[in-house]
């Protein structure tokens, strides 16, 4: 009788450390999670959106350094738009379509060595997907490249619309560096500043090298 109620007080202490056990299974492997598994569409998104926003910016600056008018301005950055969400687009779809190639010669070779078809299977719900990546590449480059466009699209006065794209470009910046470094869990405040500096660098070096030509009567 007395052995009987040892193994049942055994029973009743058992299941509370199993639930545990399998609770701190369940955050380890919450916690292991492979962000790197996200890099494919995290890079293109991101970068995608910052070269919209820095180059579609750098672009207006520079006009903005030698033509006051409005429309020039605005038409230099909508050009700038079109052209570098289909560059961005076309690039990423080669580049992925590559990735695609390599990958599907790599199944076959194992297929030969061993057929099984339970891992093609398995295979082939992971293999990237050109076009998937080429879409997001361009959306993600028009998104970035709107916010200068919108920044200076109701502002007359020269000065007052310089200094707004400014301020818009560095705000989306911040926004994207940040943005991609919790994703990817990386460190968030040295990210942002790295994408904030290397795009107020590229808007100042544009800026400074067109006017610099403009004054030169060239």
């Amino acid at each position: 009788m007395a052995s009987n109620q040892t193994s049942l007080n055994d029973a009743k202490f058992a299941l509370p450390v199993s639930d545990v056990e399998q609770q701190a299974a369940l955050e380890i492997e919450t916690e292991d999670f492979d962000y790197s598994k996200r890099a494919q569409w995290l890079r293109a998104a991101v970068l995608g959106a910052n070269d919209g926003l820095v180059s579609t910016a750098s672009l207006m600056m520079g006009v903005g350094a030698v033509k006051q008018d409005l429309k020039a301005m605005i038409l230099t950055g909508f050009a700038g738009l079109v052209a570098g969400a289909c560059s961005m687009a076309i690039g990423e779809f080669v580049s992925v379509h590559s990735q695609l190639d390599i990958e599907l010669a790599q199944m076959k070779r194992d297929r030969q060595r061993k057929d099984t078809e339970e891992r093609e299977e398995g295979e082939n719900e992971s293999l990237p997907n050109p076009l998937l990546a080429a879409a997001a590449s361009a959306l993600a480059f028009s998104v970035g490249a709107l916010v200068p466009l919108l920044a200076a699209s109701f502002i007359r006065e020269y000065k007052v619309r310089l200094g707004v794209v400014v301020a818009a470009v560095t705000l989306a910046l911040m926004i994207f560096g940040w943005l991609g470094a919790v994703l990817g869990k990386a460190p968030a405040v040295r990210s942002s500043l790295r994408v904030l500096v290397g795009g107020w660098l590229a808007m100042a070096i544009t800026f400074g090298l067109t006017r610099l030509i403009g004054s030169s009567g060239l």
